[in-house]
């Protein structure tokens, strides 16, 4: 394994900017009837990408992260033709752990926030041990 703090240190951040669309939209995930607001799913998706974007533009080639952990509130609507903006902090690193503070807002003020813990991995130790998972499926099926 990498050492990781030869590429990445607390206090690291990246901000995703999105103007909402109707494919953010509750309706068109299929989590709620609201057509005109900014969906969950699609809020979450945000700050993941947030904390990807901090970490893996930084790593080595042939490594990622993979989600691990998330706890997100998301406690004000926004609507269609709103900006969202979310930034995430790299707050600790733990071996190949790697933990985010995320914060969320639109041009109203805040809408959310939450915690989001992300693990680097070799990208082709990760996809050899996802095949060796499928082989064991294809096994049971037979």
């Amino acid at each position: 394994m990498i050492n990781l703090n030869d590429y990445l240190a607390p206090g690291i951040e990246a901000v995703v900017q999105r103007t909402v669309h109707d494919a953010d939209t509750a309706v068109h995930h299929g989590s709620g009837a609201l057509a005109c607001l900014l969906a969950t799913p699609a809020y979450v998706d945000m700050m993941i990408g947030a904390a990807v974007r901090a970490a893996e533009k930084r790593l080595p080639e042939g490594f990622i992260t993979v989600g691990r952990h998330m706890e997100f509130t998301h406690e004000a609507p926004t609507g269609t033709g709103m900006t969202v903006t979310v930034k995430a902090v790299l707050r600790e690193m733990d071996g190949n752990r790697l933990f985010f503070d995320i914060t969320a807002c639109d041009e109203l003020g805040a809408i959310g926030s939450g915690k989001h813990e992300r693990v680097v991995v070799n990208r082709e130790q990760m996809l050899k041990k996802a095949q060796e998972r499928m082989k064991a499926i294809e096994r049971r099926l037979k």
